[in-house]
């Protein structure tokens, strides 16, 4: 699989109420959500908000980073796992020629995301379609041109043959949340359409980028309050784009400040260097059981 012929770019099959394109500006071994603390993930490539190192931020921590994206109003940090063009012992990452994150179905938002909100989405596990829910996370991968074998090959599961053009996925967020615990979260579409009792329907976020079936995603919200409520104003409309004060929500990338790595002294973007650090943790990990059990 070549380089030319991935795009991780976002196809929406309602419309779009906003997007907002981003570019990468770290790949790292962190997971500050599943494995917060440690170096010890996979590989995950990050766009948004540069103010993430391997410890949970919180959203008022993230406002006060640099944007990766085009909306100076939205300093939320995105990341999803590394993909790469293997070539025997040599792993080169394939930059996606454009990463876009979708915001929609606001008509049907309650309330806009709580601070600190922190979902995943899809299945790190997964090695087969059993394995995943595409009624909730519509997990596919496909070519932009229409013409592959997405109806006769497992739709999470790439393309068979090279693509004539671009390869694209998608990845769909939790829409329900519970804003007094918000690790408390849901899709409407495991729920007959509505949010399970006690949670609220929120803007649905969808995103593309990953690796097969396993491909997932991560999101912490760092949005400024007023962008959201401007957000949730877009009711009806088939496009919006969403500003706030701290500008409109179309700039040039980098226009004001250059996002990069917070902690460039740890961890490691070198793929077979972030294996070795993870059989490490996984060693110390069965140490502390075994005496444990002891």
């Amino acid at each position: 699989m070549h380089s030319h012929s991935i795009i991780a770019v976002l196809a929406s099959t309602a419309a779009a109420l906003t997007d907002i394109e981003h570019k990468p500006f770290m790949r790292k071994n962190i997971d500050p959500i599943v494995l917060p603390g440690k170096y010890a993930s996979h590989m995950h490539s990050f766009y948004g908000s540069d103010a993430v190192t391997k410890d949970l931020p919180t959203t008022a921590q993230l406002q006060k980073g640099c944007p990766s994206g085009e909306n100076p109003n939205d300093l939320s940090v995105y990341w999803a796992p590394t993909l790469y063009y293997v070539n025997g012992n040599t792993y080169t990452e394939i930059l996606p020629a454009t990463f876009k994150t979708y915001y929609e179905q606001v008509d049907h938002a309650e309330v806009p995301f709580p601070a600190d909100f922190h979902p995943v989405a899809g299945n790190a596990s997964a090695k087969s379609q059993a394995d995943i829910n595409e009624k909730t996370t519509m997990i596919t991968w496909w070519c932009d041109t229409g013409a592959d074998d997405r109806n006769t090959r497992p739709r999470a599961a790439f393309p068979r043959s090279t693509c004539a053009a671009h390869m694209q996925v998608i990845l769909a967020f939790p829409d329900c949340v519970n804003p007094s615990k918000v690790e408390e979260y849901a899709y409407v579409a495991n729920n007959g359409g509505k949010c399970p009792t006690g949670m609220k329907r929120m803007v649905r976020l969808r995103f593309s980028i990953g690796d097969g079936y396993c491909f997932h995603g991560d999101f912490i919200n760092g949005w400024f309050d007023d962008a959201q409520q401007n957000l949730l104003k877009a009711k009806g409309q088939s496009f919006m784009r969403i500003d706030g004060s701290h500008g409109n929500g179309k700039q040039p990338m980098g226009k004001t400040c250059t996002a990069k790595d917070q902690d460039p002294e740890n961890g490691t973007s070198d793929y077979l260097k972030s294996l070795e650090m993870m059989g490490h943790h996984m060693t110390q990990e069965g140490m502390v059981e075994r005496r444990f059990e002891a």
